[in-house]
């Protein structure tokens, strides 16, 4: 189980580092030594976006990543087998982060099937409420697959509870309103969000929106249990290469 790997882990450090790519950006052998790069600098989990036309939770670079991914052909099959690959080559739990759309056509009981066979633990679906998740979370209960819930600050602690009775492995905490890839202010004031997260579940907590260096790190160990990097790791592709991407990753902690 994804939460089992996970308190086991806090076990043997304060805080773990979760970082994420756009499967075929820059290319499908770029991102497979990107992956390989951040696993054997520390990274504790990966979540492996699926490219999608509308990424509506994304800012511009990951949105830009999308597109070109999109642009050079890459489909879902390759996604698949992409992280299949990366889930076998590497020890660390790896999840797909996509878009409903892409579930829905793909097959909502098949794309499960395909991440439980491939070493898969769980997903991330920003645009799907678990009010219209039925099939979702059935076909992810079926395969002992962790679908991943997100918090956010405008959430009520009404609607908090009811995402945690669906929420697995852990709960995705949005540090602030927005898309991916904005200026976070990671201050105190962010405490008594979080303190209304473990209120309302015991699931261990990650934070994403904003994690972009080794301060920010510092500030959210012991605060969270989860550091989500997403759109830095890009924008350090974009400027310095694929190399520098393990560089990066060791100097965040």
């Amino acid at each position: 189980m994804l939460e089992a790997y996970i308190r086991d882990r806090l076990r043997q450090k304060q805080i773990l580092l979760m970082t994420h790519i756009v499967i075929g950006y820059p290319s499908l052998e770029a991102s497979l030594d990107i992956v390989r790069a951040m696993v054997a600098a520390g990274v504790d989990l990966m979540e492996l976006q699926i490219p999608f036309s509308e990424p509506i939770a994304d800012g511009p670079v990951i949105l830009r990543a999308n597109q070109e991914s999109l642009a050079k052909g890459i489909t879902v099959t390759d996604c698949m087998d992409f992280a299949r690959c990366a889930a076998a080559e590497c020890d660390i739990p790896f999840l797909l982060m996509t878009y409903y759309n892409i579930l829905f056509k793909y097959g909502v009981d098949r794309f499960a099937d395909h991440m439980a066979t491939g070493g898969l633990r769980g997903a991330i679906v920003p645009d799907l409420p678990h009010e219209e998740g039925h099939t979702y979370l059935s076909a992810m209960s079926r395969n002992d697959l962790a679908p991943i819930f997100i918090f956010a600050p405008t959430t009520s602690e009404t609607r908090m509870r009811e995402i945690a009775k669906h929420a697995a492995g852990f709960v995705y905490c949005v540090a602030r309103k927005g898309v991916t890839g904005l200026r976070t202010d990671f201050s105190d004031t962010l405490q008594s969000y979080l303190a209304r997260c473990r209120v309302v579940t015991g699931l261990p907590l990650a934070i994403g929106f904003g994690v972009k260096d080794r301060a920010d790190i510092e500030f959210l160990t012991g605060k969270v249990d989860i550091a989500v990097i997403g759109t830095q790791t890009i924008r350090i592709v974009e400027e310095k290469g694929v190399d520098a991407v393990g560089e990066f990753i060791s100097g965040l902690r």
